[in-house]
């Protein structure tokens, strides 16, 4: 059996400590302590729909113990089938990777996406907004989504649109929904594909699994974000308040 995305991220993954954990209503954060510096990782907040207050139990099963963790443990949430535990991982796993900065630039997965999709066919996984700015800049854009807005298509379109695409553009959510391996199973060999918005880990694990580009976030000021992701803030809101947007390419 070929080995998943998560199992290769966590197996690359140091150990730390963890100092705090913030599950905003739009995002999620988490910070770690490695080799005495504190490193903070965002993710995208994730729900299942389900009234966890009378439900069938708590979304974050030990909220309010979580910094008694290890950062290895809590990164291992990243598997939870409580989608808002695994965005929690997920963010850990984005405090823990060794930040390569010398591989970092700064562009934006729009610029990225219209480049290599001008004239093609574009899949792209997640409905950002910038899909009416993108949809002037490529030969044909397909959106797709769980909960589709107009224009989008239904995301069990999947496996029909994106064996057609030149450029398949993935939401790094797929990798807290656990979408992301079957995703790109469908896609065509040659076609260039990308990972982007907050959850994406910026690591070249991702590289060895089909991946071009990858377009995330890197934390810069931890406090603004921190104080900023608890107060509600949505990803353009925490970009003027700390964050940097980099993308990092494929070697080769």
């Amino acid at each position: 059996m070929s080995v998943s995305v998560i199992d290769d991220l966590l197996s690359v993954i140091s150990d730390g400590r963890v100092l705090d954990v913030r599950v905003g209503a739009l995002m999620t954060a988490a910070v770690v302590e490695v080799d005495g510096r504190a490193r903070c990782g965002l993710a995208s907040t994730a729900r299942d729909g389900d009234d966890h207050h009378y439900g069938r139990g708590p979304a974050v099963r030990d909220a309010g113990q979580l910094t008694l963790y290890t950062a290895r443990e809590l990164a291992s949430l990243v598997r939870s089938e409580s989608p808002m535990e695994a965005a929690i991982g997920m963010a850990t796993i984005n405090a823990l990777l060794p930040p390569q900065t010398e591989r970092w630039v700064d562009l934006n997965a729009v610029e990225v996406i219209a480049q290599h999709g001008e004239g093609r066919r574009v899949a792209l996984v997640g409905h950002f907004p910038f899909v009416p700015r993108l949809r002037e800049c490529v030969g044909t854009l397909w959106v797709l989504e769980q909960r589709p807005r107009e224009g989008d298509l239904p995301a069990e379109a999947a496996p029909e649109i994106i064996p057609q695409a030149d450029v398949l553009a993935v939401t790094g959510m797929t990798l807290i929904n656990h979408t992301f391996d079957g995703l790109m199973a469908l896609r065509r060999p040659d076609a260039t594909v990308l990972v982007l918005g907050p959850s994406t880990p910026l690591s070249p694990v991702l590289f060895d699994h089909g991946v071009h580009f990858l377009s995330g976030a890197a934390v810069e000021d931890i406090k603004a974000v921190l104080r900023a992701v608890s107060q509600g803030a949505n990803f353009r809101q925490l970009h003027r308040q700390g964050v940097r947007l980099v993308t990092m390419r494929k070697d080769g």
